[in-house]
């Protein structure tokens, strides 16, 4: 975990920047624990961009059923950009 700013972000074991690209969205959602989770809350919640992005990554793997991570997600960024 890597604090910048206001956020502790979690690192990401394929990626070589520790920004909230597509992919450490992703990384974040699939393998992040529940502090990773509260930090992309915050970061979210700060910049919209970043709810966009998730929103994104999650329509993605929301046709998994067993997907729950994606599909909470999803319904958190649906509900935020409304």
């Amino acid at each position: 975990m890597i604090v910048t700013e206001d956020f502790a972000v979690m690192l990401h074991r394929h990626l070589n920047h520790q920004q909230f690209t597509l992919a450490a969205i992703d990384d974040g959602i699939a393998r992040g624990k529940r502090r990773d989770w509260a930090d992309l809350r915050r970061a979210a919640l700060a910049d919209r961009a970043v709810l966009e992005k998730a929103l994104r990554v999650c329509q993605v793997h929301v046709a998994d059923v067993y997907a729950q991570r994606y599909h909470f997600w999803m319904r958190y960024a649906e509900r935020h950009l409304a």
